[in-house]
């Protein structure tokens, strides 16, 4: 069974049992606490805590989704037959519509209809905190299963580790000796004292690799062997070893995903993972270049894109192309140097490896890889030490320059962690303004702004609407914002009382509790006496609109009914 055939089965499977289909969510997510989408349950945190409604929002207590997901815990482990960055994650997920009985049964009926032979389950064996899962038991044993395994807290209890939050038991499928299928019961809330209380609705969250079920349906080795690899990897010279080819096939996969989900390289957060990628990718490249075993990454990457945009559409392999060519032409100046120095190293130690890194780029994979013997004590913790270490260096440095002020932008709306993040939120924080304008441009005055988050990474920008927006209204909202960049109109702040501010027509977050008197931050045409943006706002903004770079819509999603969210860059 191809893995698009696999998709498409196990969405169907659930639709016919009641569950709405809800399309994956961004990579970025919405938690600031997390770093990278890990898991398909992650964009239905607030349906399981009740802060929202899944019948207003999707028609039904039951929804499906296959969900982009990017673990970072595995990249120095790629290589071998398992372990992957970007993932696909099936779920099925109810919140207070169903159980344990329906769920393990949909997921028995979903595997007989595969025709794949369950092994062993394991349910949770109990402990002093909480009893025994008896009734899954009992479940799987009505169901003919026989090998039914206990396992303790550490390999079937879900829950937030030190933080409030749902958890509770789980029950794991496995094929062969691989867990395909775990299955959460959401049955009790842990208090921050760890006390565990039973929720008001339990809830079902499920997840299941789509790579480790390719592998079972497809009668496969390993994951790498699957139609969702094969076809990457054939564009790979023979020569290559078997442990780098899984590397350059799974950092394609991932690249093409994070900068379709709007990410760009940068020494920071989901960009710092981002560039690790590509970089290891540009190395092992560079290394090629002179040997039988040449490749070019492009064809790669329009490979992946080939394979995977007709289920996920954000993909671009232009946008990826361009995005690549930028940061290889970017490392290249300083690769070779890098290489020659890395080379005539005589121990790599954390201290070394990182003066690698910050003079000349190079990842620490890279570092690990080509180190050999030379690298055989550097580890992950001993780099990321170093790296800690530099930052707070940094830091320091920056307090004593700028007198410790300025130095962490956190208005809620704004958040930067030094003084040139400060320059690049502020940049969107207009941008923002402009998109807003542009919107009620393109799209009528009945849009109103419905939340913002603003980041070093990206604008977030929620705004209310009751559809999609086409490709050609994105484009035209695109085109209006770099139409007034372009002209580098001026950006006033005026401070006035707010209802006089209000009687302007200056726009303003109604949710928002103003003081008495307010800034009124507008864009301005001087030559032709025109008012492009006027809003309510405490700042901060650039001065000049040509200041701000290329503006770029990165993705859309639906936030809940009649609000939509749109991510944008400037570049």
């Amino acid at each position: 069974m191809k893995s698009s055939d696999i998709r498409k089965k196990f969405l169907d499977f659930f639709k016919e049992r009641g569950h709405a289909i809800v399309p994956s969510s961004s990579l970025i997510p919405d938690d600031p606490s997390v770093l990278l989408t890990t898991a398909g349950m992650q964009q239905f945190k607030p349906y399981f805590t009740g802060k929202a409604n899944p019948k207003r929002d999707f028609g039904s207590l039951n929804v499906v989704s296959v969900q982009k997901s990017f673990r970072t815990s595995d990249i120095d482990e790629v290589g071998d037959e398992s372990h992957l960055t970007f993932f696909e994650m099936l779920g099925n997920f109810s919140f207070g519509g169903y159980y344990k009985e329906e769920v393990i049964k949909y997921a028995y009926e979903f595997l007989k209809e595969l025709d794949l032979h369950i092994q062993y389950v394991t349910i949770f064996r109990g402990d002093s905190r909480t009893p025994k899962d008896e009734e899954s038991k009992n479940i799987w044993k009505q169901l003919g299963i026989q090998d039914i395994r206990e396992r303790g807290r550490e390999d079937n209890f879900w829950g937030p580790t030190g933080n409030e939050g749902p958890c509770g038991p789980t029950t794991e499928i496995f094929i062969g000796d691989v867990e395909i299928w775990n299955i959460v019961f959401n049955e009790f809330f842990c208090e921050s004292d760890g006390i565990f209380k039973p929720l008001k609705t339990r809830g079902v969250d499920t997840g299941m690799g789509l790579e480790r079920l390719a592998v079972a349906l497809q009668e496969k080795k390993n994951v790498f062997e699957t139609d969702l690899f094969a076809p990457i990897a054939a564009l790979l010279p023979r020569g290559l070893n078997e442990r780098t080819k899984r590397i350059l096939a799974d950092h394609s996969r991932a690249i093409a995903f994070l900068l379709s989900d709007g990410v760009r390289p940068s020494n920071k957060e989901a960009g710092y993972i981002l560039r690790r990628l590509m970089r290891r990718v540009i190395v092992y490249q560079f290394l090629a270049e002179n040997t039988e075993n040449k490749f070019e990454s492009l064809p790669v990457l329009e490979r992946v894109v080939q394979d995977y945009s007709n289920f996920y559409l954000e993909l671009n392999a232009q946008s990826i192309k361009e995005e690549f060519n930028k940061e290889d032409e970017k490392f290249r100046a300083t690769l070779r140097r890098g290489i020659r120095e890395l080379e005539h190293a005589e121990f790599l130690d954390a201290a070394t490896a990182f003066h690698l890194y910050e003079s000349y780029g190079l990842p620490y994979e890279i570092i690990k890889d080509l180190g050999a013997e030379r690298a055989q004590l550097l580890t992950r913790e001993a780099f990321d030490g170093e790296f800690k270490k530099h930052q707070e260096k940094s830091r320091a440095g920056a307090a004593a320059k700028f007198g410790g002020h300025g130095l962490l932008l956190d208005t809620g709306e704004l958040k930067a962690r030094d003084a040139e993040e400060i320059k690049i939120v502020t940049r969107l924080h207009t941008a923002t303004h402009l998109m807003q304008a542009a919107l009620r441009a393109v799209l009528g005055p009945g849009v109103r702004q419905a939340g913002s988050d603003i980041t070093a990474e990206r604008a977030r920008f929620d705004f209310t609407f009751e559809r999609r927006l086409t490709n050609e209204e994105i484009k035209k909202v695109e085109d209006w914002v770099n139409d007034k960049i372009k002209r580098d109109m001026e950006v006033v702040c005026i401070e006035m009382p707010l209802k006089t501010a209000k009687k302007t027509g200056a726009l303003h977050f109604e949710k928002e509790k103003y003081p008495d008197t307010v800034k009124v931050y507008s864009v301005v045409d001087a030559k032709n006496n025109e008012i492009h943006s006027k809003e309510l706002c405490g700042g901060p903004h650039v001065e000049h609109t040509g200041d701000m770079g290329h503006f770029r819509i990165t993705k859309q999603e639906s936030v809940g009914a009649g609000v939509r969210r749109l991510r944008a860059v400037l570049e």
